[in-house]
């Protein structure tokens, strides 16, 4: 018989199942609890009585552990100096979506060579992700394949679901089952229907195909995510975090009759993709909220220990450490010196 299947498929790896791995692994009753905590306080950031700014930052991406350790080790250390003000939350990105090729990111190929381990980035992925936690940060993430999720989302505060799959059928339905608040970005083209569409799909009951803990293929049915909402990251027309826009994009969230939270993007297409223009996005954010624009909750930043992005793939041997291998991130010094800037920013707030 004529083979009408798998006519492209080069090969396949069993993966253990998600319960198998987690076993391997497992949070401790500390890290639950702290994970706990951490995503009452950001629900409570986003909407709820809690004053304090929403800042998400750290790495484009991870793909140096001990680089990522000591930002971790770093980032902690400031977190705890503004935490009156600021809830410090630690961008852990393991994927990375791609317009056409490239890296895929720590959990898609973990040794950076094209050899592909998943179940070693899997593995990689929940152990970074416990680190983080340890050092007393709550982490956050782009979870971009549906099946990542019950390998790992038991270690996340908070998520975003992308600007190329805001638009995405299965990762509304994903989103509307995550445990975690989550943000969804407005599309690449910039406009926002995709997004408020998709906040108002994951809140909702939704079934679809998925895995369950023992990796068998399943009927998934969620009680629907009441958790979510907007990420202004601008698109293709250019920035969309200046006050004329916040304001329309609060009045469209209540006249659909959702809460009007919004965290502003301070990279990608707000930016220009150039880090030097993150601290100034930041400030302005900063500035509408102190001024009366209270669906502002809080921002994301691209940042690193060195500023920049260094070309890959190049030889692992030749990498910079500290440098960014996808988008170009803010260096250390003026990371800190945005962050401080924005605590004492944020005072009158406080008064």
């Amino acid at each position: 018989m004529i083979q009408t299947n798998d006519i492209n498929i080069e090969s396949t790896c069993e993966l253990p199942s998600p319960k198998e791995l987690i076993s391997l692994d497992p949070k401790t009753e500390q890290q639950a609890d702290f994970i706990t905590k951490s995503r009452e306080e950001i629900h409570r950031i986003i909407f709820g009585d809690d004053k304090r700014f929403l800042l998400v930052v750290g790495p484009c991406s991870i793909h140096d552990l001990k680089a990522g350790r000591e930002y971790a080790e770093r980032i902690a250390k400031v977190a705890a100096k503004v935490k009156d003000r600021i809830l410090i939350v630690m961008r852990v990105y393991f994927e990375k979506p791609r317009t056409t090729v490239g890296w895929k990111g720590l959990i898609m190929d973990p040794h950076l060579n094209g050899s592909d381990d998943i179940p070693e980035g899997l593995r990689i992925a929940r152990s970074f992700l416990k680190e983080v936690i340890d050092y007393g940060l709550p982490t956050a993430t782009e979870l971009l394949d549906p099946i990542t999720p019950q390998y790992i989302a038991d270690l996340i505060c908070w998520t975003a679901i992308g600007a190329r799959t805001t638009e995405s059928q299965t990762h509304r339905q994903m989103a509307s089952g995550l445990s975690m608040p989550l943000g969804f970005k407005n599309s690449t083209d910039g406009t926002l229907d995709a997004a408020i569409n998709a906040i108002k799909a994951a809140s909702q009951k939704q079934t679809f195909l998925g895995i369950n803990q023992d990796g068998h293929a399943s009927s998934v049915t969620t009680k629907g995510n009441p958790y979510c909402h907007l990420v202004l990251r601008g698109g293709k027309s250019g920035p969309n975090y200046a006050r004329e826009f916040v304001d329309d994009y609060a009045a469209k969230l209540k006249a659909k009759g959702l809460i009007p939270a919004l965290m502003i993007d301070c990279s990608h297409d707000n930016s220009g993709k150039d880090p030097a223009n993150s601290p100034k996005i930041l400030e302005e954010s900063v500035s509408q909220l102190i001024a009366g624009q209270n669906a502002i909750v809080g921002a994301m930043i691209e940042s690193n220990l060195g500023g920049g992005a260094q070309e890959f793939p190049q030889p692992l041997s030749d990498l910079t450490y500290g440098v960014s291998i996808t988008d170009a991130c803010m260096n250390w010094e003026d990371t800190v010196a945005m962050i401080d800037n924005t605590h004492e920013q944020l005072a009158p707030r406080f008064a």
